[in-house]
């Protein structure tokens, strides 16, 4: 197998993250670029490994002719024109979630990879590739809990990002169920509607937020986000079917037991909890580049998709929680 040379896009958390799996725990990948606005945190991230150069041009690194393949982990709003970028380079492009923050912006993106005539672009919905994720879809598969009625997923955080809006919450952080949902399920979402008590005094978000979601074989999701719960990073999902139930398990792997109490602790953010998946995912990714095979990772009109559900979630925001049809559309 050849090596595949590696540029990514964003040296923040996510990028940097992904920077050190690549190159600690993915075989068949060297990073040789490292791209990001702010160029000292690129040099930082970069400087780490043995080669890699740094720039603060993010098309520098698409261009570049020691670059095979393009992560794009920088800011949402910049997915769509650098995936594009990527695609009309013919480079493959693993583009972190969401495809863009707008439905208008999904469907470019598709219609740019479609006219290039090749499936370049896969969508970083990791959940596909977390073994607790890919465990609950095989027991659903299996008829284990019968057909399922009811799933309750529930995603929390430490605190918000700064400048995070109540639309964040919906196309940065829930967009990862508008995904796994009829992934489990092998049904799409047909309609939503949307949710919130108050608003916070801490920071004046609609903040959490609950979401209903239908799919088309007549189960019912409840979605909860809860950016600023303080406590840790936690997700959770449970399916309830017409003879049992079936939940994902805390994957803490400590117990303290001290003055009288036990506890578990929690991940202050998601690195931890999906490293797994992360890990899963680049390999299967970069195993593909370099055969120059079908990529199993969620794919372009899978963001397209996602992304039609979260319009129809923010419509229904602005709507006082009415019930909205997901219209995806044709491309």
């Amino acid at each position: 197998m050849s090596i595949v040379r590696i540029g990514v896009i964003g040296a923040g958390n996510m990028g940097a993250d992904h920077v050190n799996t690549l190159h600690r725990h993915v075989s068949g990948a060297v990073v040789t670029m490292v791209a990001d606005l702010d160029e000292e945190r690129a040099a930082g991230v970069a400087g780490a490994l043995p080669d890699a150069r740094a720039t603060g041009d993010p098309y520098a690194v698409i261009a570049d002719p020691e670059v095979d393949a393009v992560v794009v982990a920088s800011h949402d709003t910049t997915h769509a024109d650098l995936s594009v970028a990527a695609v009309r380079a013919a480079k493959a492009v693993l583009c972190e979630k969401p495809l863009a923050p707008t439905l208008s912006e999904c469907v470019r993106v598709v219609q740019e990879e479609r006219q290039a005539g090749q499936g370049l672009i896969s969508l970083g919905f990791m959940r596909r590739f977390d073994p607790a994720y890919v465990e609950l879809k095989e027991a659903l598969a299996a008829g284990v809990c019968g057909a399922p009625l009811l799933l309750r997923c529930v995603s929390r955080g430490v605190s918000s990002a700064p400048g995070a809006t109540d639309e964040f919450s919906i196309t940065g952080s829930a967009i990862h169920e508008f995904d796994t949902v009829p992934w489990l399920l092998d049904s799409p979402i047909t309609e939503v509607s949307w949710h919130a008590p108050r608003s916070t005094t801490a920071t004046g978000l609609r903040d959490p937020q609950l979401m209903l979601l239908r799919t088309a074989d007549g189960a019912l999701t409840t979605v909860e986000v809860f950016l600023n719960a303080g406590y840790g990073y936690d997700v959770r999902c449970e399916v309830a079917g017409e003879r049992g139930t079936l939940a994902l398990t805390n994957p803490a792997r400590l117990v303290t037991d001290s003055a009288r109490a036990r506890s578990l602790g929690y991940p202050a953010d998601w690195r931890p909890r999906f490293a797994d998946a992360y890990r899963l995912e680049l390999q299967a990714w970069i195993d593909a580049v370099a055969t120059g095979s079908a990529s199993p990772l969620a794919t372009a009109h899978d963001g397209l998709v996602a992304g039609a559900v979260a319009k129809a979630v923010i419509v229904s925001m602005k709507n006082g929680g009415r019930t909205i049809a997901v219209q995806v559309p044709e491309v």
